[in-house]
């Protein structure tokens, strides 16, 4: 199974690829780490909570920032909206 730096990875790189102002689901994460992908969604999830309170993602569901550990349902994961 994937470890955290990976998942970080994974992450980021979905996230980068995908580009501001797009998101993606963190099941996409899971699937590209592992065939057993709902296993690791629980920690694709930690891993993206952690990544959004350094403020190297945001998390929303339904266009609202969550967080990822206490939202239930689907979330998106994307790129931080600059304040420029």
């Amino acid at each position: 199974m994937a470890d955290d730096a990976q998942i970080r990875l994974a992450i980021l790189d979905a996230v980068h690829a995908r580009r501001a102002g797009k998101t993606i689901c963190p099941s996409e994460v899971a699937r590209v780490l592992t065939q057993e992908w709902r296993l690791l969604m629980p920690d694709v999830r930690r891993v993206a909570q952690t990544l959004a309170d350094d403020g190297n993602i945001a998390i929303t569901q339904k266009g609202n920032p969550v967080n990822a550990l206490t939202a239930r349902g689907p979330v998106r994961l994307g790129l931080p909206v600059s304040s420029d």
